[in-house]
């Protein structure tokens, strides 16, 4: 990790963007701002491991991140992949508890992080900064929720399919830095890689998808979505 030089005026714009702090008044900007450092992350290097005290807010100013839980048999579940632009690690800000999740670079990243206490006092001072954050933090509890009942109701075709719907295309084709591996889809559904070796296969026989030189296209959008469907 190295800590780089940056401009009052670049810090304050990108805390204006984000979706946790957009709407804030100078005053309150200029607060949290004082807490926050811009930070660069080689690739495999670790921003946040799962259970240590609370790392800060991070924001990627560019690069990308995977957020991941380990078993105790070592076996990894990715939660989600993070680029530009996004935001990571909000629970322990504010509910003052550890780091939820490891938060690992996929390439070599560059990250806002804001200190906590910059933030729990912030929502101390401000009633409606309050409530905006609580909507927020509603929304992500609504997007696990969704995630563990497609864990609970779908199987592994069903919930391949949709992610493969959800990915950009260049990522699947591997055309950007962030190329998904069957190791990495397997790692996102929390389960292993030969099982989406065969749930590939299916959709691929079916005309949903081609698999060339470990490239992934859709083909038949309308079929892959058919699989992403419940069966009944």
């Amino acid at each position: 990790m190295q800590r780089l030089t940056f401009s009052q005026t670049e810090k304050l714009q990108t805390l204006a963007r984000n979706p946790f702090f957009e709407g804030l008044g100078a005053d309150s900007l200029l607060e949290v701002a004082k807490s926050t450092l811009l930070q660069r992350y080689e690739r495999g290097e670790t921003l946040a491991w799962e259970g240590d005290p609370c790392a800060g807010l991070f924001i990627l100013q560019q690069g990308c991140v995977k957020l991941f839980r380990t078993s105790p048999q070592g076996r990894q579940y990715i939660i989600r992949v993070l680029q530009e632009g996004d935001t990571c690690n909000e629970v322990p800000i504010f509910d003052g508890g550890p780091n939820p999740v490891n938060v690992t670079a996929l390439e070599e990243t560059t990250a806002w992080v804001v200190q906590a206490a910059a933030v729990q006092a912030l929502m101390q001072k401000d009633p409606e900064y309050m409530r905006r954050t609580i909507r927020k933090l509603g929304a992500m509890l609504r997007h696990l929720v969704q995630i563990t009942s497609e864990m609970a109701f779908l199987q592994i075709p069903q919930r391949l399919a949709r992610l493969l719907d959800e990915i950009p295309a260049e990522e699947l084709r591997g055309e950007s830095a962030n190329r998904w591996t069957q190791e990495q889809l397997a790692a996102r559904l929390g389960t292993v890689r030969e099982v989406v070796a065969r749930a590939m296969r299916d959709l691929e026989r079916s005309g949903a998808i081609t698999i060339e030189n470990r490239k992934i296209r859709i083909c038949n959008p309308e079929i892959l979505r058919e699989w992403a469907q419940p069966w009944s």
